[in-house]
C-alpha cells in the first residue's frame, strides 16, 4: 500500500464534482462503457465475461470482498479524468498543495544543534513547485519512498528554512515512522 501515493490521490478525488458509482453494477456498466466491452473488463478484474455481463444486467448485485476491491480501485482510477487533470495542474500552478502528518522528523545539521529526530505533528502549505514535483512523480511511476523524499524536501524549505530566512545550513531533513498523512488541495 503505498501512503503517500494513496495521499494524493485522494486529495485530488475531492475536487470531484459528482459521486462516482457506488453499487457494483453500476461500477460494471461504467468501466464497460470505459473498455468498450465486457471482455476487456473481465480480463482487467481477473474474472469470466459472463460474470461481467451478468452484473451488467444486474443478474450478481454482491461482489466478493476481493473483486469488490478491485472494482472500486479501478473505477476511482478512471472516474472524471479531465476534473482530476484539472486539479492537479490547478495545484502545481497556482494553489499548492498542504501536506498534514504526525511522523518522526529529524534533520542533519551541523555539530552542535539538536538534531534530534522527534515526533511532530505538522500542518503545511507547500507552495504550487513542491505539488508539481510531487505529482510528476507520482506520474511517472515513483515509488512511496521516492515521494517521501519530495515531501521531506519540501519541508525543509518550507518549514525548517521557512523559504531561506532561517537555518541555511540545515542539510537533510528525515520523514520516518509516519502516523498520519493526508494532502488537501
Amino acid at each position: 500500500m503505498s501512503m503517500f501515493g494513496d495521499g494524493l490521490d485522494a486529495a485530488v478525488q475531492k475536487a470531484f464534482t459528482r459521486p462516482a458509482p457506488k453499487s457494483a453494477p453500476a461500477q460494471m456498466r461504467y468501466l464497460v462503457k470505459q473498455l468498450k466491452g465486457t471482455w476487456a473488463v473481465a480480463q482487467m478484474l481477473r474474472i469470466s465475461q459472463r460474470t461481467v455481463e451478468r452484473y451488467v444486467k444486474d443478474q450478481i448485485k454482491k461482489p466478493r470482498p476481493d473483486l469488490a476491491a478491485r472494482l472500486e480501485n479501478e473505477v476511482m482510477k478512471r472516474w472524471q479524468p479531465q476534473i482530476r487533470a484539472k486539479a492537479r495542474q490547478r495545484a502545481a500552478s497556482t494553489g499548492g498543495i498542504v501536506i498534514d502528518t504526525r511522523a518522526r522528523i529529524g534533520y542533519t545539521a551541523p555539530i552542535g544543534t539538536t538534531d534530534e529526530d522527534r515526533l511532530r505533528h505538522l500542518t503545511v502549505a507547500l507552495p504550487p513547485q513542491y505539488a508539481a514535483r510531487l505529482f510528476g512523480a507520482q506520474e511517472q511511476g515513483a515509488s512511496d519512498q521516492q515521494l517521501q523524499q519530495i515531501a521531506a524536501e519540501a519541508l525543509k524549505e518550507v518549514y525548517f528554512q521557512d523559504s531561506g530566512r532561517r537555518a541555511g545550513q540545515l542539510e537533510e531533513v528525515r520523514l520516518t515512522d509516519i502516523e498520519h498523512l493526508e494532502f488537501d488541495l
